[in-house]
C-alpha cells in the first residue's frame, strides 16, 4: 500500500502501482465473476473486466428485457455468457451483486441457495450488508464478503475506464472465510479499473454514500440550483441569464478548476469581486446547510433513509412514479433553458479528451 498524506491525516491506499493488472490477472485466474443486475453498474463493471481478459459472465433476469437486450447487443451470449441468476451463480465464483438496493432484497434468497463453499459474494455499495437487519441479507459462513465501490456512475466507470483515466473506488472486507478475501477484492477493484483504491467498511461506505447523493452530489446541489434560479427569474431576469449565471458557468468553467487545483485555485483565477463575494457568502451558506446535513447523516445512521429506499424503491409502481417524478424536473423552465442553452455550445465543447486508445490495465477498447 502506499501512505499518501490527505491535509495532514495519512491514510494508505492501493494503486495500479502496488497492485498491477498482471497481478490481478494472477490471482483472479481460476476465478469466473458473475456479474448479476445489467441495470446501471453491471454493463460498466462488466465490460472492463472483460477487456482486461477476465472470465466474465452475466446472470439478468430475463423478465427485464431492456436489460436483458442490453445485455445481448454488448456481446453477451445466451448459454454461454448470458444467464438467468441462479444459474449464473451456480457458474461463478466471484458473485457480483450489481441490482438496485431494493432488488438486492428481493432476489437474495435466490442468489444464497446457489452459493457454493469458497465464493466470493461482491457488492457495490454497503446497503444490503450494513442494513441487514432491515435486508435481510446474511451471507453463510463460508464465503467471502467483499465490495469495491467506485466512486461515480456506471457510466463514468465504463467512460473513464476507455479514456485510460480510471475512477477511485473505495474496499472493503466484511467477511474472510477463505483467507483470500482482500486479495479477491483487490484483483476486482483494479480489474474494474479503479484509478485507487482506499480502505473503508461496509457501513462507513453506505453512511457516507448516501449522505454524499441525498447531500452535495445531487440532492443539495439540484435544491440550491433550483432555489437561485427561481429568485434571478422572479427578479426579471430571463431564463438564458438566469440558466447560465447558476449552471452552465459551473459546470462548463468553475468545476473544471476545482477539479485541476482545488477551489481556492478556482477563487484565485475568478475576478477580485467574484472572491471577495464568494469568501463573504460561504461561512452564511455553510451556517443555512450544517443542520440540514446534521439531520441527514442521523437519518442514514438510524436507518429511516434505509426504510425509506426499501418501502419506496419496492413497489411495483415504482418506475412508473420514478419517470413522473423526473420528468417534472426536466420539464421544469430551468431545464428546458438548459437543452436549449446545451444546443448553442460550440461543436467540440463537453467531448472527453481522449488519453490514447488504450483502457485502464493496457488492453485495446472494444
Amino acid at each position: 500500500m502506499a501512505v499518501i498524506d490527505f491535509g495532514g491525516v495519512k491514510e494508505n491506499v492501493v494503486t495500479r502501482k502496488e497492485f498491477p493488472m498482471a497481478k490481478a490477472r494472477k490471482v483472479l485466474k481460476n476465478e469466473t465473476i458473475a456479474i448479476i443486475g445489467y441495470g446501471v453498474q453491471g454493463p460498466a463493471q462488466s465490460l472492463n473486466l472483460r477487456d482486461n481478459g477476465f472470465n466474465v459472465i452475466i446472470g439478468q433476469d430475463k423478465r427485464f428485457k431492456k436489460d436483458w437486450d442490453r445485455a445481448r447487443k454488448d456481446g453477451w451470449v445466451p448459454g454461454k455468457t448470458l444467464f438467468d441468476i441462479a444459474e449464473a451463480v451456480q457458474r461463478g465464483t466471484i458473485i457480483q451483486i450489481l441490482v438496485s438496493d431494493a432488488a438486492q432484497r428481493a432476489i437474495w434468497p435466490l442468489v444464497k441457495a446457489n452459493l457454493k463453499d469458497g465464493d466470493a459474494l461482491y457488492f457495490s455499495h454497503g446497503f444490503s450488508v450494513a442494513y441487514k437487519a432491515k435486508t435481510k441479507v446474511v451471507a453463510p459462513a463460508n464465503v467471502d464478503v467483499i465490495m469495491v465501490a467506485p466512486k461515480g456512475s456506471g457510466t463514468s466507470v465504463r467512460r473513464n475506464f476507455l479514456t485510460g483515466a480510471g475512477i477511485n473506488s473505495s474496499y472493503a472486507v466484511e467477511q474472510d472465510a477463505t483467507g483470500r478475501a482482500e486479495e479477491r477484492c483487490l484483483a476486482v477493484g483494479i480489474g474494474i479499473g479503479s484509478g485507487y483504491l482506499f480502505p473503508t467498511t461496509f457501513q462507513h461506505e453506505v453512511f457516507s454514500d448516501l449522505t454524499g447523493e441525498r447531500g452535495v452530489l445531487m440532492g443539495a446541489l439540484a435544491g440550491i440550483m433550483e432555489a437561485q434560479y427561481d429568485v434571478l427569474r422572479q427578479q426579471g431576469h430571463t431564463p438564458s441569464e438566469a440558466f447560465n449565471e447558476t449552471v452552465e458557468e459551473l459546470t462548463q468553467s468553475l468545476i473544471r478548476l476545482v477539479d485541476e487545483n482545488g477551489m481556492d485555485w478556482m477563487y484565485a483565477n475568478c475576478s477580485a469581486t467574484a472572491q471577495r463575494g464568494a469568501l463573504d457568502w460561504k461561512p452564511k451558506f455553510k451556517k443555512a446547510v450544517l443542520p440540514v446535513f446534521k439531520d441527514l447523516y442521523q437519518r442514514v445512521k438510524d436507518g429511516r433513509e434505509c426504510a425509506r429506499v426499501l418501502s419506496a424503491c419496492g413497489k411495483a409502481d415504482y418506475q412508473q412514479q420514478l419517470g413522473k417524478e423526473l420528468d417534472e424536473i426536466g420539464n421544469s423552465e430551468m431545464w428546458q433553458a438548459g437543452k436549449a442553452v446545451r444546443t448553442l455550445r460550440p461543436k467540440e465543447s463537453g467531448k472527453t479528451i481522449s488519453k490514447g486508445t488504450k483502457g485502464v490495465g493496457g488492453r485495446a477498447r472494444n
